[in-house]
């Protein structure tokens, strides 16, 4: 393995995943070829590690797919999974998937459903814990992880936060939750899809303060998943801009977002709003 290949945590080769369009009655007695949804078309991507990779674009460019593939929930049809310098793209025998599950966490979008309502928060961040450690560390223990997750994530006091209900906190408060519960296992890379689009302004800034420290002290990779340009510079060092199932273009976070090389992220930046006439877009980039 080359020095390279041991800086990188995670590798896709070539990945392409096709869906087939359903075919109408007409259509299947004509015997019309199938049709496909090309969701990923021949991606490749290289994330060293401790570093964030955004994968930014429309809603239906592939993001979300591609997320899948990676946490091994969607086979791609072609190319190769490279983790920690395995190939694991047809590996899912049980201790494979165990461990890809104990090293790669996701965070979801929706911090609303994400979280199990009849649940306490001890006993959902504690899950996987129980699930992967149950054997080698004791309730006690496991009780101390969780609380020493939910105060990695700002959630104070823990003690009085794990004894609530999802629905007694607020969004903000849920997806640090969630991202504690990502946490626990102290994985090697997190995918996190979209964590901040669904709460307001103020607390997605709070909720990327969070992310980026843990990033930068724990030296956690993360795959950061996004149609929001104004947060990818904040968080992010590199960027593929995906449009169609392809990365159309990728680069360091700042050369892609002041030197737009294609179009389409050409248009993603002139999509951001300016919330003051005059004001440069590429200001609106930053936090």
């Amino acid at each position: 393995m080359s020095k390279n290949d041991r800086d990188n945590i995670l590798e896709l080769v070539n990945i392409k995943k096709y869906f087939p369009i359903k075919r109408g009655f007409k259509q299947i007695l004509r015997l019309d070829p199938p049709v496909y949804v090309k969701a990923v078309d021949d991606v490749s991507f290289q994330l060293k590690r401790g570093n964030v990779f955004v994968i930014a674009g429309e809603s239906g460019s592939g993001k979300s797919t591609l997320a899948r593939i990676i946490l091994k929930a969607v086979q791609p049809d072609a190319g190769f999974i490279i983790l920690n310098g395995e190939d694991i793209t047809s590996k899912n025998d049980k201790k494979t998937m165990k461990k890809l599950h104990e090293n790669v966490q996701m965070i979801q979008q929706d911090p609303y459903s994400s979280l199990n309502p009849r649940m306490r928060v001890m006993d959902i961040v504690m899950e996987p814990l129980n699930i992967h450690e149950r054997q080698v560390s004791s309730k006690p223990e496991r009780i101390e992880k969780v609380l020493s997750s939910l105060q990695d994530v700002r959630l104070h006091p823990a003690d009085s936060i794990a004894d609530q209900f999802p629905h007694m906190l607020s969004g903000g408060q849920r997806q640090r939750v969630a991202l504690a519960r990502a946490l626990v296992l102290r994985p090697s890379l997190i995918i996190a899809d979209e964590p901040v689009s669904m709460l307001d302004v103020s607390v997605r800034a709070e909720i990327l303060q969070v992310i980026k420290s843990l990033k930068d002290r724990l030296q956690i990779s993360c795959v950061y998943i996004t149609h929001d340009l104004s947060t990818s510079r904040y968080i992010g060092d590199t960027i593929a801009i995906m449009y169609a199932g392809r990365i159309v273009e990728i680069g360091q976070v700042d050369k892609v977002l002041s030197r737009p090389l294609h179009p389409y992220t050409q248009a993603l930046i002139d999509a951001i709003p300016q919330p003051f006439s005059g004001t440069s877009r590429k200001k609106n980039l930053c936090l």
